[in-house]
């Protein structure tokens, strides 16, 4: 089996979650946060919608500057519609899965950098980078969107259901 095999049906498990809580996110809450000091519900929406969008880059690019020092730094999207925060999310999921069914084990095992201003945050494999930085990520965003929108009173299946 390839990487690519072993890590498709964690993807998809793991994004149906994602995707339930997304599609739950009201637009009356968006700009709701628990604490000055902590991100909205918008921005935790838009960052699990565009972290599956990064599995393409991951895996065409070798190196991702968050802040070059000759261009603006990357910026999480804020979009303000919770149907096009899901659409965005759908579009990068499909994308995602496109590029890691036609990547070979080889591929998966290639370097990947993060820099942010020319400095090297670190270097993974691309499979593991995918692992952590995509599909952990994920989880971790879902886990805090989740007790966001629970403190608000929004109900929704749980992502573990049994």
């Amino acid at each position: 089996m390839t990487i690519a095999e072993l890590m498709l049906p964690e993807l998809d498990e793991e994004m149906g979650r994602t995707r339930k809580v997304l599609a739950a996110v009201p637009r009356q809450h968006l700009d709701w946060k628990p604490a000055e000091m902590l991100h909205t519900i918008g921005w935790n929406a838009n960052h699990l919608a565009e972290i599956v969008g990064w599995t393409s880059m991951i895996l065409q690019q070798d190196v991702f500057d968050i802040a070059p020092v000759d261009g603006p730094a990357y910026k999480t999207p804020s979009i303000d519609d919770p149907a096009k925060i899901v659409a965005s999310f759908d579009e990068g999921l499909v994308a995602a899965r496109a590029a890691i069914a036609a990547a070979t084990d080889a591929v998966m095992a290639e370097c990947w950098t993060m820099k942010m201003g020319g400095q090297t945050l670190f270097t993974l494999s691309k499979g593991a980078c995918i692992r952590t930085w995509v599909l952990n990520h994920s989880v971790h965003h879902r886990g805090i969107l989740s007790v966001y929108l629970r403190m608000c009173g929004v109900e929704f299946t749980p992502v573990y259901d049994g």
